[in-house]
């Protein structure tokens, strides 16, 4: 498996694409900082997906750096408003009090930058699977 360490509350200048999709862990901070925190994630082919969710506090930035998924969002879990195909390149926004899931579709893991403000992960972070 690939790790990172989470350099986090120093400055950073690499190549987060490559990063990544060098990553094969489910959830890995890279930079966790006061205010802000960055995490690779690699969601498995097959439908795998992060859960339909929500952040009271915190507000999401979710970049696609490889692979293909669905993207829904909705201010209540029973009533997602919107569902929209994404890709690699493609930036997604989330605010907080957003229900919201993020389902690969494709055939290849789904790999994702996401960013947090504020924090959301311990730092330091490495999740090899999803959380049951």
């Amino acid at each position: 498996m690939q790790q990172f360490s989470d350099t986090g509350k120093t400055p950073f200048i690499q190549n987060m694409i490559e990063m990544a999709k060098q990553n094969t862990n489910y959830r890995e901070a890279i930079w966790t900082g006061e205010e802000m925190q960055v995490t690779l994630m690699s969601i498995p082919a097959g439908h795998g997906d992060i859960g339909m969710e929500i952040h009271p506090t915190h507000d999401q930035l979710l970049f696609l750096a490889a692979g293909t998924g669905t993207v829904q969002m909705g201010d209540h879990k029973d009533h997602i408003t919107i569902k929209k195909t994404v890709k690699a390149g493609d930036t997604v926004i989330v605010p907080k009090n957003i229900w919201h899931n993020i389902t690969n579709s494709g055939d290849a893991p789904m790999q994702v930058i996401s960013v947090y403000a504020p924090v959301q992960h311990p730092a330091g972070i490495v999740q090899e699977h999803k959380p049951s």
